[in-house]
């Protein structure tokens, strides 16, 4: 699939299948996004399924940032993030970077109850561990709003490759 006509054309079953994992293990997100179609372009997609986001219940956005994992972490994970996390040279840290970031993550998540996002493409493991030390002393609140807008850069930079195309602003 490399374009939105292509996209629209497919069946409720197949879209979520092909769509399903653009938001981490959430395929809620597409199901319900299947409703806006058709789509005009990736903006288009992207903007719908943030939406659907936007306006699910607090309960199904905290779900949402905890099936993600933990940045450097060597857990079972998605495709999406495994290549995320090594390219921005997570999977190659060194035993000290990664009890460092082990540590990092645990702090994090026993202050917010929910793993630390970043979209990690164009960083690196000293970018993203600055990150995590400077977010970690943010408030709760503030923290979960910042975690849902790293998923939805996430989520564009995924159907940006998906799509292979230059994404059209709607």
């Amino acid at each position: 699939m490399r374009t939105i006509d292509e996209l629209n054309a497919l069946d409720r079953v197949s879209f979520i299948e092909r769509l399903g994992g653009i938001f981490e293990h959430s395929p809620w997100v597409a199901e319900k996004a299947w409703d806006s179609k058709p789509f005009t372009s990736v903006m288009h997609l992207h903007k719908e399924m943030v939406q659907v986001v936007e306006t699910s219940s607090t309960t199904q956005k905290l779900a949402l940032i905890q099936s993600h994992p933990n940045l450097g972490d060597t857990v079972q994970m998605s495709e999406d993030s495994v290549n995320e996390q090594k390219g921005a040279g997570l999977t190659d840290l060194t035993p000290e970077e990664y009890a460092k970031f082990i540590n990092m993550n645990q702090q994090y998540l026993d202050t917010f109850g929910f793993p630390f996002i970043l979209a990690v493409r164009g960083k690196n493991k000293h970018d993203i561990y600055k990150a995590m030390e400077e977010r970690v002393h943010i408030d709760k609140e503030s923290e979960f709003e910042t975690a849902l807008h790293e998923i939805y850069k996430i989520a564009l930079l995924r159907l940006e490759e998906k799509f292979m195309t230059n994404v059209q602003k709607t």
